[in-house]
């Protein structure tokens, strides 16, 4: 995961059985949220799609 707003990118394991919507960056304390058209902040904020999604 990789924070528009700072720049602070942080390795996390994603959820296997549910999209998490909000995300807490660890860098500034700042709620990411996913912009339209993705479903949760891993597919947005993230450098792949979380594995819900992968598994469609």
């Amino acid at each position: 995961m990789t924070c528009p707003l700072s720049g602070h990118a942080e390795e996390e394991v994603m959820p296997t059985d549910a999209c998490q919507f909000f995300y807490k960056c660890a860098g500034c304390g700042e709620i990411l949220r996913p912009k339209a058209g993705a479903c949760c902040g891993f597919c947005f904020h993230g450098a792949v799609s979380c594995p819900p999604i992968q598994d469609q």
